[in-house]
């Protein structure tokens, strides 16, 4: 990879086309045997998938690098279909077989991403967030002497055991990442409590709000036809439509128990309230939801969602309860109230700015603080989103040309004005 004189090139073009920012025009022609860098974007889950897709949209709009998507297969199913809503397949596909435990995946994939980045080199390879595939394909990357760039950066509880094993992946993909990526000035701030600090650590705003606005607004056919109705329900104010989504491993067991108590309680006391429950690729969350509110009046479990339904059925939402971390940074773009069914989260803004409430499994601070924020008047978007302002992807395409020496300096942080989004999401019919 010629990547100084490719930054080289980049530099004159620039000039020559009259380009601000050291940027050239993506249709420059390249000189006769220069090689575009080639970044690689890792992923397995389905929220790699939905936080990368944007990624990949701006290194290849803008043309100065080359772009592969690796899709480990932690997740295959709901990876691509998350993909498929951006118009995206991967590129290359890893055999990997996810059997067994954590430890057995972490050694396939991580001797898998060796076997590749060995066979083709890349520049610079990108992870995202906290997930198995994220460390394994750190650790090999790092192994191989290649630049690894952290995608969402910085996050903490700073406890180890919540949440588990996700808050020790990010601290250890961090001990061996050459770029840092923070959503937030305050992920940036735990960066530098770390002594991890310097000009590799840059705050870009969180690429799931650049994915939003890809597909929010957007008319959706429901897969699943009883969606379509349940939407309809709560758009014409007959319902009040309850999103849950619960998988984490500290949840599973009695927390899980006193939150499914909760949900039943909430549906006894509420009749206009429906809840759609998405099912987690986790085997043991399965199980014991569908065992715990098997036959539920007013509860639906649904599949997997495509990512433009999850967001179709969010903006219509008056509630969400969760212990994802995604939906908290997904949610205040829809002016959504979110109970947070942890102990802690790593996402302090969406608690400091009052779009989420951190409320544990406790089935009596669920319900009653669930009634309160029901009887609430709903205010959609008003405050907008603390966690990105829709322009995270060309900030971080800006900051790994940047690493590879085509481009003179860093991108520069968005604005710490909340981005509010369209109120024209909400006003888009759904497709029976």
């Amino acid at each position: 990879m010629l990547i100084t004189q490719w930054g080289q090139y980049m530099d004159q073009s620039s000039r020559s086309h009259g380009s601000t920012n050291g940027w050239a025009p993506s249709t420059a022609l390249l000189p006769r045997g220069l090689y575009l860098p080639e970044v690689h974007l890792v992923g397995g889950t389905r929220a790699e998938a939905v936080k990368l897709a944007p990624v990949a949209e701006a290194i290849r709009g803008r043309g100065r690098m080359g772009c592969l998507m690796v899709a480990t297969g932690e997740q295959e199913l709901v990876f691509d279909q998350a993909l498929e809503v951006f118009g995206m397949r991967p590129d290359i596909r890893l055999p990997v077989e996810p059997r067994g435990g954590r430890p057995e995946l972490l050694g396939s994939l991580t001797r898998l991403l060796d076997e590749h980045f060995a066979r083709r080199r890349p520049a610079a390879v990108v992870v995202q967030g906290d997930t198995t595939t994220a460390l394994a394909g750190a650790l090999a990357a790092f192994w191989r002497g290649i630049p690894v760039v952290h995608l969402e950066a910085g996050l903490r509880t700073h406890d180890l055991r919540a949440p588990f094993p996700e808050e020790a992946n990010r601290r250890l993909v961090a001990r061996v990442s050459s770029l840092h990526l923070a959503p937030t000035a305050g992920a940036a701030a735990n960066l530098h409590a770390e002594g991890i600090s310097g000009p590799g650590v840059l705050v870009v705003g969180n690429t799931v709000v650049d994915a939003l606005t890809r597909v929010a607004g957007r008319p959706v056919n429901y897969h699943d036809p009883r969606l379509a109705a349940v939407e309809w329900r709560a758009r014409s104010g007959q319902t009040r439509l309850v999103l849950v989504t619960v998988h984490r491993t500290e949840s599973l067991g009695a927390p899980l128990t006193r939150i499914m108590s909760a949900l039943r309680t909430l549906l006894e006391r509420h009749r206009d309230v429906e809840i759609v429950l998405p099912i987690h690729p986790n085997d043991a969350a399965r199980k014991q939801l569908m065992t715990g509110l098997f036959g539920v009046e007013r509860v639906h479990f649904t599949a997997p969602l495509p990512y433009d339904e999850f967001c179709r059925l969010l903006a219509t939402a008056r509630l969400v309860l969760s212990d994802s971390g995604g939906v908290q940074e997904e949610a205040p773009t829809f002016g959504v109230p979110v109970l947070v069914l942890r102990d802690l989260t790593e996402r302090l803004e969406a608690l400091e700015s009052g779009d989420s409430r951190l409320v544990g499994s406790d089935p009596q601070v669920i319900v009653d603080l669930a009634a309160r924020v029901l009887d609430e008047p709903a205010e959609r978007g008003a405050a907008g989103n603390p966690f990105g302002d829709g322009y995270a992807a060309p900030r971080v395409e800006h900051g790994i040309a940047w690493l590879l020496g085509l481009e003179q300096l860093p991108p520069s942080a968005p604005s710490t004005v909340r981005y509010t989004h369209s109120e024209r999401v909400r006003a888009q019919p759904a497709r029976t």
